[in-house]
């Protein structure tokens, strides 16, 4: 079985993300969306949260399944049985980063890289900046699904406003 992992903190889910999702499962027999837990940063939903927002948001894809971890990628991609990792790109500035966690987890453990280029509908969009948009009340509707519009809303509703 061809299996891979698309990791991230998904704080929150974008339709970037969704994009690389999507495409990978076309790829794999199976893909593991795989959540960060960083307990040095507060993100502004909690891992449950984002874990339920994707699984919502990929439900329509029999392959994907949503999954946290903690610590270091390859050693979660070993307990998943996972030999390659995929990640987007959004532009070359990604590159340079991306490529050093590459070799790096080639070299701890043999699992491979898959860069994936980002649409270009999509090669701007990163979750931080839909934060800060939604923060401001600014339309991130073309940007996120639904589901996480409306979480976003909620989440970030200031009184008075």
């Amino acid at each position: 079985m061809r299996r891979a992992v698309c990791p991230g903190s998904f704080d929150p889910v974008t339709n970037g993300h969704l994009d690389i999702i999507g495409r990978a499962s076309r790829l794999f027999d199976e893909v593991i969306v795989g959540v960060l837990i960083n307990e040095s940063k507060r993100g502004l939903f909690t891992v449950d949260e984002r874990i339920e927002m994707l699984r919502e948001v990929t439900g329509s894809y029999d392959n994907v399944r949503v999954e946290s971890f903690q610590g270091l990628l390859v050693d979660f991609c070993r307990t998943q049985r996972a030999a390659v990792v995929v990640r987007g790109l959004r532009a070359v500035s990604d590159f340079d980063y991306e490529l050093q966690m590459a070799q790096m987890n080639i070299g701890l453990a043999g699992v491979e890289t898959l860069f994936m280029p980002t649409s270009p509908l999509h090669s701007f969009l990163s979750s931080s900046l839909v934060k800060d948009v939604a923060k401001w009340g600014g339309d991130v509707s073309p940007h996120v699904p639904d589901v996480v519009r409306e979480r976003l809303r909620e989440r970030l509703h200031r009184p008075g406003s």
